[in-house]
């Protein structure tokens, strides 16, 4: 079974010119339920236009893209603003945390949106996915006192939070540094992958990208798979020799 398809997919803009500018051009992707693809590509390549797509928040001007088997494209806003909060969570770079809030009242943000949830509710579930990545006893916490990484976990919570069947990640470790970078990127693939939903890693960083079950790059535009990762071999020194003596 298919969650996201995308056929022949191009997205342009006009230039003031007259002109048009490329920005996708013949763009073929699936991804399935439980599925990690990431995408991987440098700045200016297209990797946020092509999330966007997939969200939702964005058309295409050419090709077909299918959530569900069901074509997007007669979509109206308002049944696209109902299954962006219903089938996507989404995870920035820049966290887009709401200042002055505590991370509880972020992580419940989009309850609020959400039927059959009051108070009480909201903030019991935005607590549970708080102990889920592991800021429980941070709950209380502004933005402002926590740390990159932490902010970051407060983001991915907040994605998790009403259950999305697909979570769509856009450099979410491009704030971080290295290592806080891969914990963040561990967690975020295992609470997805906790949840059943499909993840969508959109980075520059192949080692980020080298997490998931398939990986692409975009260039200029178009998607083009790319081999999976060699594997490591053990060094001289590790390696038993034949016939030796243990």
């Amino acid at each position: 079974m298919t969650l996201l398809t995308l056929r022949g997919v191009s997205r342009e803009v006009a230039l003031p010119d007259g002109g048009v500018l490329p920005i996708l051009t013949g763009v073929d992707l699936e991804v399935a339920p439980g599925e990690h693809v990431a995408v991987v590509g440098r700045s200016g390549s297209g990797k946020s236009t092509l999330l966007n797509l997939l969200g939702l928040l964005d058309t295409p001007t050419g090709g077909e893209y299918l959530l569900d088997g069901e074509p997007t494209d007669a979509l109206g806003a308002r049944r696209r603003a109902r299954l962006r909060g219903e089938v996507f969570g989404f995870v920035f770079q820049q966290f887009n945390l709401l200042p002055r809030r505590t991370a509880e009242e972020n992580v419940a943000a989009p309850l609020l949106y959400a039927r059959g949830r009051d108070y009480l509710r909201r903030r019991r579930t935005a607590r549970e996915l708080l102990d889920r990545v592991g800021l429980g006893a941070r709950a209380d916490t502004v933005p402002e006192r926590l740390s990159g990484g932490e902010q970051q976990r407060v983001a991915i919570a907040r994605a998790l939070v009403r259950s999305p069947r697909v979570v769509l990640a856009d450099e979410p470790t491009g704030a971080l540094d290295v290592e806080t970078g891969a914990q963040v990127m561990a967690l975020l693939a295992e609470a997805a992958a906790e949840g059943g939903a499909a993840l969508v890693t959109i980075t520059h960083d192949l080692n980020v990208a080298g997490l998931a079950d398939r990986r692409y790059r975009l260039d200029a535009g178009r998607l083009t798979p790319l081999p999976d990762p060699a594997p490591t071999l053990p060094s001289p020194a590790a390696a038993p020799l034949e016939g030796a003596v243990p």
